[in-house]
Protein backbone atom coordinates (compact mmCIF):
# COMPACT_ATOMS: atom_id res chain seq x y z
CA UNK A 1 0.00 0.00 0.00
CA UNK A 2 1.43 3.48 -1.14
CA UNK A 3 2.13 5.64 2.07
CA UNK A 4 -0.11 8.71 2.31
CA UNK A 5 1.41 11.89 1.25
CA UNK A 6 1.61 14.40 4.43
CA UNK A 7 1.02 17.93 4.38
CA UNK A 8 1.58 20.97 6.80
CA UNK A 9 -0.44 23.99 6.98
CA UNK A 10 -0.86 27.12 8.93
CA UNK A 11 -4.01 28.79 8.55
CA UNK A 12 -2.92 32.07 8.22
CA UNK A 13 -0.48 31.68 5.41
CA UNK A 14 -2.15 32.20 1.92
CA UNK A 15 0.45 29.98 0.33
CA UNK A 16 -1.02 27.09 2.47
CA UNK A 17 -4.82 27.89 1.45
CA UNK A 18 -3.27 27.44 -2.36
CA UNK A 19 -1.76 24.15 -1.14
CA UNK A 20 -5.17 23.09 1.07
CA UNK A 21 -7.08 23.65 -1.63
CA UNK A 22 -5.11 21.61 -4.82
CA UNK A 23 -3.54 18.87 -2.58
CA UNK A 24 -6.04 16.05 -2.05
CA UNK A 25 -6.92 15.87 -5.74
CA UNK A 26 -3.39 16.22 -6.75
CA UNK A 27 -2.59 12.97 -4.75
CA UNK A 28 -6.08 11.06 -5.61
CA UNK A 29 -5.10 11.01 -9.03
CA UNK A 30 -1.97 8.91 -8.18
CA UNK A 31 -3.78 6.72 -6.26
CA UNK A 32 -2.86 8.27 -2.77
CA UNK A 33 -4.30 9.87 0.33
CA UNK A 34 -3.23 12.90 2.52
CA UNK A 35 -2.84 13.66 5.95
CA UNK A 36 -3.31 17.13 7.37
CA UNK A 37 -1.18 18.69 10.11
CA UNK A 38 -1.41 22.49 11.38
CA UNK A 39 1.59 24.16 12.09
CA UNK A 40 2.07 27.56 13.84
CA UNK A 41 4.73 29.52 12.09
CA UNK A 42 5.40 31.86 15.25
CA UNK A 43 6.46 28.93 16.88
CA UNK A 44 8.47 27.80 13.83
CA UNK A 45 10.08 31.16 13.65
CA UNK A 46 11.45 30.75 17.12
CA UNK A 47 13.33 28.00 15.37
CA UNK A 48 14.57 29.54 11.87
CA UNK A 49 14.98 32.94 12.71
CA UNK A 50 12.07 33.16 10.21
CA UNK A 51 9.32 36.33 10.13
CA UNK A 52 6.33 37.35 8.65
CA UNK A 53 6.45 37.65 4.85
CA UNK A 54 4.80 40.72 4.91
CA UNK A 55 7.16 42.22 8.00
CA UNK A 56 10.52 41.67 5.38
CA UNK A 57 11.35 44.79 3.43
CA UNK A 58 10.85 44.71 -0.51
CA UNK A 59 10.55 40.43 -0.14
CA UNK A 60 6.65 41.76 1.82
CA UNK A 61 5.48 43.66 -0.72
CA UNK A 62 6.21 41.52 -3.35
CA UNK A 63 4.68 38.96 -1.30
CA UNK A 64 1.34 40.94 -1.17
CA UNK A 65 1.02 41.25 -4.98
CA UNK A 66 1.97 37.81 -5.39
CA UNK A 67 -0.48 36.16 -2.96
CA UNK A 68 -3.63 36.87 -5.37
CA UNK A 69 -1.78 36.55 -8.69
CA UNK A 70 -1.36 33.01 -7.67
CA UNK A 71 -4.99 32.81 -6.59
CA UNK A 72 -6.02 33.72 -10.11
CA UNK A 73 -3.78 31.36 -11.19
CA UNK A 74 -5.05 28.66 -9.92
CA UNK A 75 -8.99 29.86 -10.11
CA UNK A 76 -9.25 30.95 -6.63
CA UNK A 77 -11.07 33.19 -4.56
CA UNK A 78 -8.88 35.78 -2.54
CA UNK A 79 -9.24 38.77 -0.84
CA UNK A 80 -6.54 40.29 1.41
CA UNK A 81 -7.57 39.83 4.59
CA UNK A 82 -7.40 43.16 7.00
CA UNK A 83 -5.63 41.38 9.72
CA UNK A 84 -2.25 39.52 8.67
CA UNK A 85 -0.89 37.40 9.69
CA UNK A 86 -2.82 36.14 12.66
CA UNK A 87 -2.48 33.61 15.62
CA UNK A 88 -4.19 30.54 14.28
CA UNK A 89 -4.04 28.08 17.95
CA UNK A 90 -7.60 28.15 17.86
CA UNK A 91 -8.18 26.46 14.75
CA UNK A 92 -5.57 24.64 14.80
CA UNK A 93 -6.44 23.34 17.68
CA UNK A 94 -10.09 22.80 17.11
CA UNK A 95 -8.63 21.16 13.78
CA UNK A 96 -6.52 18.41 15.95
CA UNK A 97 -9.17 18.00 18.20
CA UNK A 98 -11.92 17.15 14.64
CA UNK A 99 -9.54 14.77 13.20
CA UNK A 100 -9.46 12.92 16.16
CA UNK A 101 -13.01 11.73 15.59
CA UNK A 102 -13.29 12.49 11.76
CA UNK A 103 -10.50 13.19 9.74
CA UNK A 104 -12.63 14.11 6.81
CA UNK A 105 -14.51 16.24 8.91
CA UNK A 106 -11.53 17.81 9.96
CA UNK A 107 -10.33 18.24 6.31
CA UNK A 108 -14.15 20.13 5.40
CA UNK A 109 -13.14 22.68 8.67
CA UNK A 110 -10.11 23.33 7.74
CA UNK A 111 -11.01 24.44 3.80
CA UNK A 112 -13.90 26.43 5.13
CA UNK A 113 -11.43 28.35 7.63
CA UNK A 114 -9.09 29.00 4.72
CA UNK A 115 -11.91 29.64 2.16
CA UNK A 116 -13.21 31.96 5.20
CA UNK A 117 -10.01 34.11 6.57
CA UNK A 118 -8.60 34.38 2.53
CA UNK A 119 -12.04 34.42 0.57
CA UNK A 120 -14.37 35.92 3.13
CA UNK A 121 -12.32 38.39 5.43
CA UNK A 122 -13.79 36.32 8.31
CA UNK A 123 -11.01 37.50 11.04
CA UNK A 124 -10.48 33.42 12.10
CA UNK A 125 -8.39 34.98 15.40
CA UNK A 126 -11.39 35.03 16.81
CA UNK A 127 -12.42 32.16 18.82
CA UNK A 128 -16.01 33.27 18.41
CA UNK A 129 -15.20 32.94 14.44
CA UNK A 130 -13.98 29.50 14.48
CA UNK A 131 -16.55 28.21 16.59
CA UNK A 132 -19.06 30.00 14.07
CA UNK A 133 -17.46 27.68 10.95
CA UNK A 134 -17.20 24.79 12.67
CA UNK A 135 -21.00 24.80 13.57
CA UNK A 136 -22.00 25.32 10.04
CA UNK A 137 -20.35 22.16 9.25
CA UNK A 138 -22.90 20.50 11.99
CA UNK A 139 -19.87 20.32 14.83
CA UNK A 140 -21.39 21.03 18.60
CA UNK A 141 -19.87 24.12 19.22
CA UNK A 142 -20.05 24.09 23.02
CA UNK A 143 -18.20 21.32 23.11
CA UNK A 144 -15.62 21.77 20.41
CA UNK A 145 -15.11 25.71 23.21
CA UNK A 146 -14.45 23.63 26.21
CA UNK A 147 -12.15 21.34 24.26
CA UNK A 148 -10.41 24.11 23.09
CA UNK A 149 -9.35 24.97 27.20
CA UNK A 150 -8.50 21.12 27.59
CA UNK A 151 -4.38 20.51 28.63
CA UNK A 152 -4.55 17.58 26.23
CA UNK A 153 -5.49 19.70 22.95
CA UNK A 154 -3.02 22.38 23.40
CA UNK A 155 -0.46 19.37 23.92
CA UNK A 156 -1.71 17.93 21.14
CA UNK A 157 -0.84 21.23 18.85
CA UNK A 158 2.73 21.14 20.69
CA UNK A 159 3.56 17.82 19.94
CA UNK A 160 2.33 18.19 16.25
CA UNK A 161 4.49 21.15 15.75
CA UNK A 162 7.49 19.57 17.72
CA UNK A 163 6.93 16.39 15.35
CA UNK A 164 6.97 18.57 12.30
CA UNK A 165 10.01 20.60 13.08
CA UNK A 166 12.38 16.79 13.72
CA UNK A 167 10.88 16.37 10.14
CA UNK A 168 12.38 19.53 8.67
CA UNK A 169 9.05 21.33 8.35
CA UNK A 170 9.84 25.25 8.36
CA UNK A 171 7.09 26.49 6.42
CA UNK A 172 4.14 26.45 4.86
CA UNK A 173 2.84 24.67 3.21
CA UNK A 174 5.47 21.35 3.39
CA UNK A 175 4.57 18.07 1.72
CA UNK A 176 6.48 15.00 2.37
CA UNK A 177 6.20 12.23 0.26
CA UNK A 178 8.01 9.19 0.75
CA UNK A 179 10.36 10.82 3.12
CA UNK A 180 11.33 13.71 0.45
CA UNK A 181 10.36 17.03 1.20
CA UNK A 182 8.26 19.83 -0.98
CA UNK A 183 8.01 23.54 0.65
CA UNK A 184 6.09 25.77 -1.11
CA UNK A 185 2.73 25.63 -2.69
CA UNK A 186 4.75 26.44 -6.19
CA UNK A 187 6.42 23.13 -5.68
CA UNK A 188 3.19 20.88 -6.44
CA UNK A 189 3.73 20.46 -9.98
CA UNK A 190 7.33 19.10 -8.78
CA UNK A 191 5.28 16.82 -6.08
CA UNK A 192 3.28 15.80 -8.97
CA UNK A 193 6.08 14.31 -10.99
CA UNK A 194 7.35 12.49 -8.32
CA UNK A 195 4.37 10.90 -8.09
CA UNK A 196 4.12 10.24 -11.51
CA UNK A 197 7.15 8.72 -11.79
CA UNK A 198 7.81 7.29 -9.01
CA UNK A 199 11.18 9.73 -8.11
CA UNK A 200 13.64 11.83 -9.98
Amino acid sequence: MTAPIDFYFDFSSPYGYIGAEEIDALAASYGRTVTWHPILLGAIFKTTGGAPLPSIPLKGDYALRDFPRLARYHGLPFRQPVNFPIATHNAARAFLWLRGQDPQLARNFALACYRAYFAEGVDIADLAQVLNIAASLGVDADALSAALNEPAVKELLKTEIETAMQRGVFGSPFFIVDNEPFWGSDRLPQLEKWLETGGF
